[in-house]
């Protein structure tokens, strides 16, 4: 089949964004569920990818938010490229990107009870506040700098946390590691500077300020990608080995330079920049390989529809308490066949509830944007 040269949308991004998001929208717990059904063995070992890392370490659980991250950022030289086409100034591209990092914020933050109206402080910080930041400083860096620019940056970022990250907290108890819970300095500005608005009791912030630097580094391995897909003059399967080889390179480099910087989520450490970020290339060069160069489109409409409204799957259990739907329906049949299947069966129909509210949404085209 004749490779096809995408200058529109990309039908895998919005493929592997749906495939990104399912595990957030239920499969994450329907395949916990079905693993407690069969312990053991590799069971438990898929059912430990399901979870975060207790901290050091990686899960499938710990890619998907940068995954993300990533496709946002490759998203990016596509719509550039168009509302320059249509005769955008920079100025007014500039304001669309201010705006949406302002309505991601804002939205994080109705997501941590803003509008509440409740005394005392709210968490300050949110996944949608992290997706908006970086997106937008990526999207900066990317409209002023050329690629070697960039590239420097994205370099110096990840080599100055990295470095930083070895200092140890202040406040932390002495001879300990600057890489533990108590220890690490990222926590501690956190701590310091947003006191009271933390997630994890005060202790630390998986979305902190420190640790958003290298996420703006994810979001920019995504800006690199995009434009090397958009306006390289390789075909498409020569992009997919292109795409396959800095994967396999930055993965490389990433569980080497762990040796000395643990791979750390919450940390965002730079050795967990590089190893997701080659991972979420990898997965892009698959998707983009079956999808727009194979031509394998059908099997991945599920995914579009999930992928197409990704925003909604993060707002919309926090206005309709679908748990509380899928009880009403099938909490009988939940009870009736109990030992470990209730959960099973609990979770096939929340998946399944979500797919039908995202559905009817791409039928009656009603996307959440920003």
């Amino acid at each position: 089949m004749t490779s096809l040269q995408p200058k529109g949308r990309l039908a895998s991004l919005d493929a592997l964004r749906g495939f990104d998001m399912l595990f957030i929208a239920g499969l994450a717990y329907l395949i916990r569920a079905v693993c407690c059904l069969f312990p053991g063995g590799e069971s438990c070992w898929l059912e430990a990818q399901m979870h975060h890392a207790a901290w050091d370490g990686l899960t499938h659980h710990d890619t998907i938010f940068p995954l993300f991250i990533f496709i946002a950022g490759v998203s990016f030289p596509y719509s550039y490229a168009k509302q320059l086409s249509v005769g955008k100034t920079k100025c007014q591209i500039y304001l669309k990107v201010f705006k949406r990092a302002a309505i991601l914020v804002f939205l994080g933050m109705v997501c941590n009870g803003l509008l509440k109206l409740e005394s005392g402080p709210h968490r300050f910080f949110s996944v949608l506040e992290r997706i908006g930041v970086a997106g937008m400083l990526a999207s900066i860096v990317y409209m002023n700098f050329k690629p070697c620019g960039r590239i420097i940056i994205a370099a110096l970022i990840l080599a100055v946390y990295g470095a930083v990250s070895f200092i140890v907290a202040p406040d932390a108890p002495a001879g300990i590691s600057p890489h533990c819970v108590e220890g690490n300095i990222a926590a501690y500005i956190d701590r310091t500077l947003f006191a009271g608005r933390i997630y994890k009791e005060g202790v630390y912030e998986p979305e902190g300020l420190l640790s958003t630097f290298p996420a703006v580094v994810t979001a920019m391995f995504g800006n690199f990608t995009g434009e090397f897909i958009r306006n390289s003059k390789l075909n498409g399967n020569k992009k997919c080995l292109y795409m396959a080889g800095a994967a396999a390179i930055m993965v490389v480099a990433g569980l080497v330079w762990s040796h000395w910087l643990p791979l750390n989520k919450k940390l965002w450490s730079s050795s967990f920049t590089l190893v997701v970020g080659g991972y979420s290339v990898a997965m892009l060069a698959l998707f983009y390989w079956i999808i727009d160069i194979k031509g394998y489109q059908k099997w991945a409409f599920p995914l579009k529809v999930i992928g197409m409204n990704s925003i909604a799957i993060f707002l919309i259990p926090k206005f309709i308490d679908l748990k509380y739907t899928v009880n009403f329906f099938f909490g009988g049949l939940c009870r009736i066949v109990g030992d470990g299947w209730d959960k099973v069966f609990f979770w096939s129909a929340y998946l399944l509830l979500v797919y039908l509210i995202l559905y009817v949404m791409y039928k009656k085209d009603i996307f959440i944007k920003v």
